[in-house]
């Protein structure tokens, strides 16, 4: 069994490896502490100054990354938490995304910045959000999210041959969970990955009773509605898992789906779940039977108590009644 956390730090050896033209940079990144995840471990002594630890400041961080990116390096940036890229957020929307195409000709900036999210382990307000919205519709940035269908070592190759600064989302309780392998996810559900979406399904089930648009960081928390619908309510229901979040990929099958929920962990409000619902309503409107439906945190702050956290992030629980009301 590979971790999600294990799949990641091999993708990253096995990269800088394979590419002397990669440096990556971040705060505490290098050995013996190999970042507050782990997912760095090994990397600094293995490759040397390629690796840098920095200071703690996270606008610099991705300043030095996006101008390696380009002078013609390649770069790979560690927020230690997703919520201190709002630091970074004059860099990367100023600077990064607006060289791509500000020059009077096309720039490359191969620079991707990893960025630790979400909550469910209590650290609190500051320290648990999913600030994915923010970056959204950003000219020149786009955004990824890791899951446990995803292989890593191709997620990165293809940020980086993008040759546009990315952002990914590494849910962190997903750093605790095992990568999914060979097609299946338990003694229900298999899986299929196609153009960088995972589609979840039921063997033999024809055609859905709702389809679920999740990004990876609530692929445990929707399998767990998902199956819960079907064994007590007779739902089925299929999950798609996009690694690109922005722009929004095709997402197959939907025509035949009876309904559409997405599913975000971030506060609701402006969401990603609104910009794939725009995306989607012009393509589903004649196939339809109801809107879409919008799953999203709570608008507030994320408490540190696990029992507060939970009332503020979705749950299962949240996922199967918005299903349940829109399909009754």
């Amino acid at each position: 069994m590979t971790r999600v956390s294990e799949h990641l730090n091999r993708a990253l050896h096995d990269l800088l490896a394979a590419d002397p033209g990669v440096h990556v940079l971040g705060e505490d990144i290098t050995d013996p502490y190999g970042g507050a995840f782990k997912v760095t471990r090994g990397l600094s002594g293995r490759f040397g100054d390629r690796v840098r630890s920095t200071p703690l400041s996270e606008g610099a961080i991705v300043g030095v990354g996006a101008g390696l990116a380009l002078a013609g390096r390649k770069a790979i940036v560690e927020i230690m938490f997703a919520d201190f890229a709002t630091l970074a957020f004059d860099q990367l929307v100023n600077f990064a995304a607006a060289s791509t195409s500000m020059y009077g000709r096309p720039v490359p900036i191969p620079l991707v910045v990893r960025c630790p999210s979400g909550g469910n382990r209590g650290y609190g307000p500051t320290h648990s959000q999913s600030p994915q919205k923010h970056f959204l519709g950003v000219p020149g940035l786009h955004v990824f999210e890791m899951s446990p269908f995803h292989d890593a070592g191709r997620l990165l190759e293809t940020m980086l041959g993008l040759g546009r600064p990315c952002l990914l989302f590494e849910d962190k309780v997903l750093y605790t969970r095992r990568m999914y392998e060979d097609g299946v996810v338990d003694d229900l559900f298999r899986y299929e990955v196609t153009g960088g979406v995972a589609r979840v399904f039921l063997e033999g089930a024809a055609e859905p009773d709702c389809t679920l648009i999740v990004h990876g960081g609530m692929v445990h928390r929707a399998l767990a509605a998902v199956r819960d619908l079907l064994l007590e309510e007779d739902v089925v229901c299929e999950l798609l898992v996009p690694s690109q979040l922005y722009p929004l990929p095709d997402l197959p099958g939907l025509e035949r789906a009876g309904h559409v929920c997405v599913v975000e962990d971030g506060s609701e409000g402006g969401g990603w779940g609104a910009e794939v619902a725009r995306v989607l309503h012009p393509r589903l409107w004649s196939t339809l039977r109801r809107p879409i439906t919008l799953v999203a945190s709570a608008p507030s702050v994320i408490p540190a108590a696990p029992h507060l956290e939970r009332e503020v992030l979705v749950q299962p629980g949240h996922i199967r009644h918005a299903i349940m009301e829109a399909l009754s």
